[in-house]
């Protein structure tokens, strides 16, 4: 009989950084946890001495892959409590500068392979009307940065499908909650970081400088992702789980002044705005 006492956790993308991280802390504490990458071979030092684990290979761009995942872990498990949206990675480039099947590679790990595993889970936690749906964004959920453009349209992207899947599914008793971490010691700057080199003089100091930084300060950023990963645990642990989980010092700063300019610069044009309907 599957064990009702734990919340059982899925995870895609285990390899390397927040989902290993955070696999590892689920694992510990006796929850079950369906760890996945595109290679489970690489998860075997994870998973190792762990009989609640279930590691599993998974592209979530394969739709195939997703559905069997699923079919695994509710077999095993008996259902899915806590999904993490975690698999994905990062694509610089200027924006005039940006390669058609790198920016497309991206939305399809980043976005549509999100969304398509979204909906394999949801029926499982609708029927029991209670699950939490984890996703990764980013600080670039809310901040294009120069040279990230396609990556922030991925972040965005997911943050807009989050606040339409909220409105849908908090009525049934599942949650959702969207997690952006600033900068953290993780492979996102490092092996996993795909760039197209800046070679119009024009982008250099916009989308060339802030390439250069973020490849430069791989493995030295302020965040620590076993902090993350203990912040991700209590949110799903919260009576009143919150909608936007930034994650940083960093982030928090950037996405308190992005919000704060830009409410400021609505406000500033409500006249004009107000000004486009038809008069009363």
């Amino acid at each position: 009989m599957a064990d009702t006492s734990s919340p059982v956790w899925f995870i895609t993308g285990c390899s390397t950084g927040f989902g290993r991280d955070l696999a590892k802390l689920t694992l510990d504490r006796g929850w079950p946890t369906v760890v996945t990458a595109r290679d489970k071979s690489r998860l075997a030092d994870l998973v190792a001495g762990y009989d609640n684990a279930l590691a599993l290979d998974l592209d979530v761009t394969d739709q195939g892959q997703i559905d069997a995942a699923v079919k695994a872990a509710e077999e095993k498990f008996g259902r899915i409590d806590v999904l993490v949206n975690n698999a994905g990675y990062g694509y610089q480039a200027s924006i005039e500068e940006g390669e058609e099947s790198e920016i497309r590679a991206m939305f399809d790990a980043n976005v549509f392979g999100l969304f398509a595993m979204t909906r394999a889970v949801l029926p499982g936690m609708r029927a029991r009307r209670k699950g939490h749906v984890l996703n990764l964004t980013s600080l670039a959920g809310f901040i294009g940065f120069p040279g990230s453009g396609y990556y922030a349209a991925t972040k965005h992207a997911v943050e807009g499908f989050s606040d339409a899947l909220l409105a849908e599914v908090a009525p049934l008793g599942i949650k959702v909650t969207c997690v952006a971490p600033g900068p953290f010691r993780t492979d996102w700057a490092g092996r996993s970081l795909k760039q197209t080199p800046v070679r119009i003089a024009d982008y250099q100091d916009t989308a060339g400088a802030r390439m250069t930084t973020t490849a430069g300060y791989s493995g030295k950023q302020p965040g620590d992702p076993v902090r993350a990963g203990e912040a991700m645990i209590k949110a799903t642990e919260a009576e009143k789980s919150p909608r936007h989980l930034v994650l940083g010092e960093f982030a928090y700063n950037g996405v308190t002044g992005k919000l704060a300019d830009r409410l400021t610069e609505i406000e500033s044009w409500k006249d004009v705005s107000l000004s486009a309907d038809f008069p009363k």
